[in-house]
This record gives C-alpha cells, sequence and structure tokens, in this order.
C-alpha cells in the first residue's frame, strides 16, 4: 500500500485509513497472535508523524522517543522499570515514551494511535 501524505492544508482520516498488519515477530510475543502495522504520513529529518495500530495480544517492545494520543481501543503498558507504574490506554490517552524503555503492551481491544517521533 502506498503511503498517503499529510500536507499542508490536508486531511486524512485516522480513524478509518487501511493499514497493512503483519504478524508481531514471534520474539516478542509474549501471548496470542497480535498483529501490528502503521503508516508514517509525514517526515522531515526532525520529525515523523504516523499511525500505528496493533490487534489483540500482548507483545514486548524496546521504545523509540515519541508522543501519541490513542485513537481507539484498550491496552495497558508495563515497564520493565520497577519505579515506572504501568499505564492504562483508551481513546484520548496521550503518552510520551522515552527512547529504550522496554514494555510489555497487553491490548485487550485493537489499539490505534496518532504518534510524533523525532
Amino acid at each position: 500500500m502506498s503511503a498517503p501524505r499529510l500536507h499542508a492544508g490536508a486531511a486524512c482520516d485516522s480513524l478509518r485509513m487501511p493499514l497493512d498488519l503483519e504478524p508481531v515477530s514471534a520474539a516478542d510475543v509474549v501471548e496470542g497472535s497480535p498483529r501490528a502495522g502503521h503508516v508514517d504520513l509525514d517526515a522531515t529529518e526532525l520529525r515523523c508523524i504516523g499511525v500505528w495500530e496493533m490487534t489483540p495480544g500482548t507483545a514486548r517492545d524496546v521504545e523509540s522517543s515519541e508522543v501519541f494520543v490513542v485513537l481507539s481501543g484498550e491496552a495497558t503498558v508495563e515497564f520493565d522499570d520497577p519505579h515506572q507504574p504501568a499505564i492504562e490506554l483508551r481513546a484520548g490517552s496521550l503518552v510520551r515514551l522515552r527512547a529504550g524503555m522496554r514494555t510489555i503492551w497487553t491490548v485487550r481491544e485493537t489499539l490505534r494511535k496518532v504518534y510524533i517521533a523525532p
């Protein structure tokens, strides 16, 4: 699928845009058979804006620096850092992650987010 571009003065339906979902790497899956995918809508040398989705299941990840807002779905993100409490995600959640954070995502209802990453 060719990635849509988000030009100045343009709009897109980030909640309904089709994404190519692929199985999460078996090495990262903790439970279930989650699938994930993303599309970058706009990128410069300073930042990238895109849409990401993951279907129900549990998977490990090592994060990149990003800020995101959840459009739909429900999930819990747990952190390897014992001083960082788990966060509950639902539509409207606004989150900032730091590069290198080790996480476990438990998606209960397909999660879709818009992200901005450097």
